[in-house]
């Protein structure tokens, strides 16, 4: 099994007040996901969506919504969310490190996909025990800014944790979020990132079907090349 390029624009990014067309167009311009950021001001300081704003979109689209929780209590979200149609649920490793395991079946039994992420600052051998697990998460995502806010740095250095973590699960899912673009999505793919989070570069570019397509190819081409 080959992992494929997914590209899933941050909807954080997005004209809020228009969210349907909004995602709309994204899939038209050839993303594979919608990036659904979940943020309850404890676990990071900023305040984004719940679970009505997802069953809200849920009417409007069948796309793969790729919600991202970054809250301290993420099983209390589980059932919320997927009554509302979430299609992927990424809880935070750093808040979960007792109850993981729970988690997981939580998701599974929902019917959603689970995935785990991690802040910068957490080593990446902590989240081997849930990818080897015997009830795994079937992603990693690894923050290449700190969690909270759109429009940040993208952190480079963060590159050797997607390298040693793909060096061990070649057919895992990995996902980048933070300051992905057309000028850092070469050091991702290379890296071996394949499901690639962007909001600001293509929300604010003039033809964002380019920049989707820039990025998949990214990806592609470092497939090949390996």
């Amino acid at each position: 099994m080959v992992v494929t390029a997914k590209i899933a624009p941050s909807m954080l990014s997005s004209d809020f007040a228009n969210l349907a067309s909004e995602a709309e167009r994204m899939i038209r311009l050839g993303a594979d996901w919608l990036h659904m950021d979940i943020m309850d001001g404890h676990f990071v300081p900023n305040l984004t969506i719940g679970a009505p704003v997802i069953e809200s979109l849920r009417k409007h689209t069948k796309a793969y919504l790729d919600c991202h929780l970054m809250v301290t209590n993420p099983i209390d979200y589980v059932e919320p969310l997927a009554k509302a149609g979430a299609s992927g649920f990424t809880f935070h490793l750093e808040v979960s490190k007792e109850n993981w395991k729970e988690i997981i079946q939580g998701i599974k039994l929902k019917g959603m996909r689970p995935g785990v992420a991690l802040k910068p600052g957490t080593p990446i051998e902590e989240v081997y025990p849930l990818v080897e697990s015997e009830n795994p998460v079937e992603m990693v995502l690894l923050m290449t800014v700190e969690p909270g806010f759109g429009g940040q740095k993208f952190m480079p250095e963060m590159m050797d944790k997607v390298r040693a973590l793909r060096k061990k699960f070649p057919h895992l899912d990995i996902e980048v979020d933070g300051g992905l673009g057309p000028s850092t999505i070469d050091a991702a793919a290379a890296a071996g990132a394949n499901c690639i989070v962007a909001g600001s570069s293509v929300f604010g570019a003039e033809e964002p079907a380019q920049v989707i397509s820039a990025l998949r190819k990214s990806v592609e081409g470092a497939q090949q090349s390996k």
